[in-house]
């Protein structure tokens, strides 16, 4: 279960980036729907880490929980067209997958 909820705050992790994002490009009452989400989900994210944490080593727990977030916010970065799919990037981000779920097998 630890594992579960580690990779939801991850994800949570991406969601608060993207957040934080659309809130910075915003203006007057507009930033508002954006701050609040960052806000949730980022206690949610960091929550959800200091859970896991307590059946997963810290350092594992850590690095799977940024990997997550990095690889799900460069996701959505490319979907929405804030950043290029080069294939260097796309490379690069299946090595930290990689490296995310080779953690999950020696942990």
């Amino acid at each position: 279960m630890s594992w579960i909820i580690l990779i939801l705050s991850g994800a949570l992790e991406a969601v608060w980036a993207a957040a934080l994002h659309r809130a910075s490009q915003a203006t007057g009452r507009r930033r508002i729907a954006p701050a609040a989400l960052f806000l949730a989900s980022v206690a949610a994210s960091t929550g959800g880490l200091a859970l896991a944490m307590q059946s997963i080593p810290t350092g594992t727990a850590y690095a799977v929980w940024v990997g997550v977030g990095v690889v799900l916010t460069s996701c959505y970065a490319i979907v929405a067209k804030v950043e290029r799919p080069t294939a260097a990037r796309l490379l690069l981000l299946g090595g930290i997958a990689a490296c995310v779920v080779g953690l999950k097998v020696v942990a």
